[in-house]
This record gives C-alpha cells, sequence and structure tokens, in this order.
C-alpha cells in the first residue's frame, strides 16, 4: 500500500535554478542571497534552487536548463530586481512582478 501525500503537499514545481559559483572568489555569500531573493518572490513556483560550487571566477544561473546570467557574458552581477525579471520570464512571462518591474519601466522611461 502506498501513501498519499498529505491534503496540504502541493504538486513539485519542474522549474529548476541553478546558481553555479566560483569558491576561490568567495562568491558563496552572493549566490546564496540571490537563491533567497528567488525563493522569496517566487515560493513553490519553484522546485528547486541549487548553489553549484565551481572555480574559475564562474557565476552564472539557469532556469530550466536555460542561460539566465552568466557574469563574464553578461559584464559582472545581476541586482536582485533583474535577476527575478529573468527567471519570470522563463517561468511565468505574464507574472507581474510589482515594485521590480515598474522600477524597470521607470528607467526605459528616463532614457
Amino acid at each position: 500500500m502506498t501513501e498519499s501525500p498529505p491534503p496540504f503537499a502541493l504538486p513539485p514545481s519542474p522549474h529548476v535554478v541553478r546558481i553555479s559559483y566560483c569558491t576561490q572568489c568567495h562568491w558563496l555569500l552572493r549566490a546564496g542571497w540571490m537563491a533567497q531573493e528567488l525563493l522569496s518572490t517566487f515560493g513553490t513556483q519553484l522546485g528547486e534552487v541549487v548553489l553549484v560550487p565551481g572555480t574559475g571566477g564562474i557565476f552564472t544561473i539557469t532556469c530550466n536548463d536555460r542561460p539566465v546570467w552568466e557574469r563574464k557574458r553578461d559584464g559582472g552581477f545581476p541586482d536582485a530586481a533583474k535577476l527575478k525579471q529573468l527567471v519570470r520570464d522563463v517561468i511565468d512571462p505574464g507574472r507581474d512582478l510589482g515594485h521590480s518591474d515598474r522600477k524597470a519601466d521607470k528607467a526605459r522611461d528616463d532614457a
């Protein structure tokens, strides 16, 4: 006999975010902070947020195996609002991120 999940359990989400960071550069805290920001915003929409230690200056973020941010390609690190927008565009393009989206709209209007 198999046990059924408790009635309050949500079905697992297929969305996976991977943050690969350089241990030599001491970027664990930055990677952890970004993971926390994503979990705070997207909650159960994300099935996993995985921290992957690496070397050689790596700092990449993927969502569902799609590159979202690469430090060398994109020039540094994303701020929290930009990262949330990039992940949102992969997992739920129609979602309004509230103040994070309004900041981006204002920056475009000012340009």
